[in-house]
């Protein structure tokens, strides 16, 4: 999945797991950047009587480097405060019909605090942090039409416009993410075409939503672009440098934790223990041994997995899985320059172009060609790339995001209908090698989907936070629709 469960010490804290990162310039206000993180992968809807939460003991953040160093200039941080109103066993004792009524037993509110790094004499880094807001709530869980009746109006009541012309929301909602996970993780099993494969196919060749009726806890944030780029400007020109900002999402604890009487006490220094940016990026480049130190480290060490991209092993395994179906993928021996560019570096301006032969956007920070990415005048950085010059589509969006031609879509951002698994799967099969060698396209590479596209079951709002209503804990699994 996207980031879900993608490492093996992550996977025992759901709480901290950052499953999803996105970033677009918001299409109702494009003076403003919608940044959404989530957590907690895999929710149940109907998860009583402990219904999903954010975790308390658990700093959340939202990461903006705007210089390239793969390190934050702007955060924001975000932390979990659980009251407790009732002696009783249940979630709600009646129907919780705003966002402060006392028949919801287990509330939890939050504060947000922007981090902004200023550099002193080029070199030093002192952080100024500045309190947004205070006890900001979040809404209950989707339980049921009627502990939570007409829940998208308690939903809109957490959404909250903050200090610095921010606006924020942070609680349940569904899973954006699709994957037919089932066969991705049986020896790379591309359903839709798995009569190639060299063992056989199995079931159907319909492709099987593994997040069909999966919720997550989400923070999205809403910001002006000119308090995150580096000259505090909105650029209008994509190949103003200042233009395009790197993004990602991370989660840490205390060092030290206690345990007495059911409860949990954490002190200490803080210790990052998930991190966002590019969907995938740990999942299926990371060898299962370094997971764990990927996420607790920060972008700016990122060189050290630029073999894992530039050899990735998913791109070896395809020709010998599907025999005959790649022979020109087998047959390319260099390193993948390509994904280099969309993952590590950005993408350099001249590389992407329209079909009228004209750069689309540069969506690289300090760089201006691939020579200067390779001389080592770039920072290798998982980040999620955004450049804000770029205008949001209006009117239907093609889910392949800049694969599509939309210019605004995946890798240049990440919107919530970007369908990131067939473009990175199709990425790696070498659909993207010709934008930076001359090399023959295997036609299996551009055929490839992750097999649930046409029927994903996923909407989305039309305003922030954008993502869709969380999965209802009573109709979940029932043939009512949801409600």
């Amino acid at each position: 999945m996207s980031s879900h469960r993608e490492a093996p010490t992550i996977s025992k804290d759901p709480v901290a797991d950052n499953t999803d990162t996105y970033a677009f310039v918001s299409p109702n206000d494009p003076s403003k950047v919608t940044i959404i993180t989530s957590y907690v992968p895999g929710e149940a809807p109907n998860g009583g009587p402990n219904f999903y939460e954010f975790g308390d003991d658990v700093l959340y953040t939202v990461n903006i480097d705007n210089d390239g160093d793969g390190l934050p200039d702007v955060s924001y941080e975000f932390r979990f405060t659980t009251e407790v109103r009732a002696a009783s066993f249940l979630y709600n004792t009646g129907p919780i019909t705003s966002i402060d009524d006392p028949a919801w037993n287990r509330p939890q509110y939050y504060s947000v605090t922007k981090v902004t790094e200023v550099t002193k004499n080029g070199k030093i880094k002192k952080p100024i942090r500045e309190l947004l807001a205070d006890r900001v709530p979040s809404p209950p869980c989707n339980v049921g039409p009627r502990s939570t009746p007409n829940y998208e109006d308690l939903a809109t009541q957490a959404v909250r416009d903050i200090a610095g012309g921010v606006r924020v929301f942070a609680g349940q909602r569904a899973d954006s993410f699709y994957v037919d996970l089932g066969s991705i993780f049986d020896l790379g099993t591309l359903r839709p075409f798995q009569d190639a494969h060299v063992l056989g196919a199995f079931g159907t060749n319909e492709g099987v939503d593994a997040l069909s009726s999966s919720n997550v806890h989400t923070i999205a944030i809403e910001v002006p672009i000119s308090q995150l780029t580096a000259d505090g400007s909105q650029p209008t020109d994509f190949e103003d440098p200042a233009a395009t900002i790197g993004v990602w999402g991370a989660a840490s604890r205390q060092r030290g934790v206690t345990h007495g009487k059911g409860k949990r006490s954490a002190v200490g220094p803080w210790e990052q223990v998930s991190r966002l940016g590019n969907p995938l990026f740990n999942e299926v480049l990371v060898p299962m041994a370094d997971k764990d130190e990927w996420n607790g480290s920060t972008p700016d060490g990122d060189s050290e997995y630029v073999p894992n991209v530039a050899r990735p092993e998913l791109a070896g395994l395809l020709p010998g899985l599907y025999p005959g179906v790649f022979p020109n993928l087998a047959g390319y021996d260099k390193d993948r320059v390509d994904l280099l560019a969309i993952l590590l570096f950005g993408i350099p301006t001249g590389v992407v172009k329209n079909g009228a032969g004209e750069t689309i956007f540069q969506n690289v920070i300090g760089s201006k060609s691939l020579d200067d990415i390779f001389a080592g005048n770039v920072t290798a950085a998982d980040m999620l790339r955004l450049n804000v010059a770029v205008a949001p589509t209006q009117g239907e969006r093609n889910r392949l995001g800049l694969l599509g031609g939309d210019a605004d879509g995946f890798p240049n951002g990440r919107r919530l209908e970007d369908d990131v698994t067939t473009i990175e799967l199709r990425a790696i099969a070498g659909l993207t090698i010709p934008l930076v060698d001359s090399y023959t396209i295997d036609g299996a590479a551009a055929a490839i989907e992750d097999g649930t596209y046409e029927n994903p079951g996923r909407t989305f709002l039309d305003e922030f936070p954008f993502i869709g209503t969380p999965y209802s804990g009573y109709f979940v699994g029932t043939a009512t629709p949801d409600a």
